[in-house]
């Protein structure tokens, strides 16, 4: 078979990939919507987020780069993405501060809420707290599915009968613990969910603004650096930390390219948000995360006065997370000297040394300084997320990396590598045709990428690569159509085992 032959066949198979066998590299689709669990103390509300999370999607890890906050996660139902929310008990009676901090963290959740799952303990009578309870769900005009939780058996589910004293039409009996009726409440939660959000598009409107999301800690110079790149007084300015609360919109017009500027409010730290017990503040940070959901590209901006802390590595995973184009700024700059300068940047680069295709740029919101080479990378990133590369020119550059480095042997045989090409763009995704995807080394997946970037120019943007095996192919008999039942097919490529595959980064 000649090899103009083979590229059709293999160009031909890349095009009937089964949609499950790419999804999982593709950016997820925003969630949409709001999920808050409501209940007393002890009714079981952390154990159903755990239990509804379902894998550890939640929004706190503990390696570098990829924590995320313990009471917020983007979980998944029935192909439904939605945030879930977990919140504090219930208490109204209690008078201490920390209750009444409690109270209005669980206020703040409903007035971002789409839905609401208010838990019960199936073991217990209704309390006074209930009632309660039911009265602030009533004020709040939330769709609210009522759960009878720790229904752990049947008997444990007839005692949950009482609960419909305090005027509830229907009761879902669950057992967080045990999965009980776990498939009937994400079912309920699907159905009041508002509208699915559209995934963003594979190939993306060239006409439409890029959206570039300014993340960081409070007080980094957030809002400034908008106002100086707006060119007007868009957004508040003040010394004091966590001026902005919610994610604010600025079209801005340079050059003939049109980019929406989202300033967000400040992601302090949860210890931090704790102590100040602002139940504010929390529903901030969630709104900042969501944000990240919808823009192309996010710029951390850091305080190059202050040391490269935990926390900026925290924010920018949770960017690397969603498939964001990512430019790191260093603000503040014209307050430091050229040691210090150069003291910052290597503090940044080390901190943030698992995204080492982030560039770096160095400005000051305040004098101007940096700006325009600011904008210049967030659209040469913006541009690099969007650009589609031809396949014949990847597959010229493909036999050089192989030419130069072939991948290592496994199990003294070489794998072999036969085409790529770019499936999706936003961020971008190359697939390689592969006869044995398993058997490729992570750290030659890593060579590949690397070579990727370094030839295509792709700094700044998430670059994802598919193995695909390649599959048994049928050569029918001259005269055969498909689907006739002639002789015994021959076949060509060695029958796949299983559908191994591996991805890289």
């Amino acid at each position: 078979m000649t090899g103009r032959k083979q590229e059709r066949d293999d160009a031909a198979e890349i095009g009937e990939l089964d949609e499950t066998e790419i999804a999982e590299h593709r950016r997820p689709p925003p969630p949409s919507g709001v999920v808050a669990l409501i209940g007393r103390p002890n009714t079981g509300k952390s154990t159903l987020f755990n239990r509804l999370m379902g894998k550890k999607l939640a929004i706190v890890h503990d390696e570098p780069g990829v924590t995320r906050d313990r009471h917020y996660g983007d979980a998944e139902s029935y192909g439904r993405r939605y945030t879930l929310v977990d919140t504090g008990g219930f208490d109204p009676q209690g008078g201490d501060p920390m209750r009444q901090g409690i109270k209005r963290q669980i206020e703040a959740a409903l007035a971002e809420a789409d839905v609401v799952v208010c838990v019960l303990d199936a073991r217990e009578a209704a309390t006074n707290v209930d009632h309660a309870e039911m009265a602030l769900l009533r004020a709040a005009q939330k769709p609210v599915i009522y759960i009878a939780n720790k229904a752990d058996s049947p008997r444990q589910e007839n005692d949950a009968a009482d609960l419909y004293r305090l005027g509830i039409k229907d009761i879902l009996p669950v057992s967080a613990l045990h999965g009980r009726g776990m498939d009937v409440l994400e079912i309920a939660i699907v159905k009041a969910l508002p509208p699915a959000t559209p995934a963003p598009a594979a190939e993306p409107d060239e006409n439409q603004p890029v959206a570039v999301a300014i993340i960081g800690r409070p007080n980094a110079g957030k809002s400034s650096l908008v106002n100086r790149l707006s060119g007007k007084e868009r957004m508040l300015v003040d010394d004091q930390p966590g001026t902005t609360r919610d994610p604010i919109d600025t079209i801005v017009e340079r050059e003939g390219k049109k980019f929406l500027l989202i300033d967000t409010a400040g992601i302090r730290r949860k210890a931090k948000v704790e102590k100040r017990d602002d139940a504010v503040e929390g529903m901030s940070v969630m709104a900042a995360v969501r944000t990240m959901e919808r823009a192309e590209v996010v710029v951390l901006l850091c305080d190059a006065a202050e040391s490269a802390s935990e926390q900026d590595a925290k924010i920018l995973g949770l960017a690397v997370d969603r498939g964001a184009g990512i430019v790191v700024g260093l603000n503040k700059m014209d307050l430091l000297d050229e040691k210090q300068k150069k003291k910052a940047t290597e503090a940044i680069r080390d901190k943030l040394s698992f995204a080492p295709w982030a560039p770096v740029v160095h400005i000051s919101a305040k004098t101007g300084r940096g700006v325009s080479t600011l904008f210049d990378t967030i659209s040469k990133v913006a541009k690099n997320y969007r650009t589609r590369t031809s396949t014949g020119e990847l597959n010229r550059f493909f036999e050089q990396v192989l030419a130069n480095r072939a991948p290592p042997t496994s199990g003294g045989k070489a794998p072999r590598l036969f085409y790529i090409t770019q499936a999706e763009t936003a961020p971008p995704l190359f697939v390689i045709i592969a006869s044995d995807p398993a058997a490729i080394h992570f750290s030659y997946q890593r060579y590949v990428v690397n070579q990727l970037r370094k030839t295509f120019g792709l700094d700044g943007v998430p670059v994802r690569v598919k193995y695909i095996e390649r599959r048994r192919r049928v050569l029918r008999a001259p005269g055969d159509k498909p689907g006739s039942k002639g002789g015994p097919a021959k076949t060509r490529s060695p029958k796949p085992s299983s559908a191994k595959s591996g991805s890289a980064r």
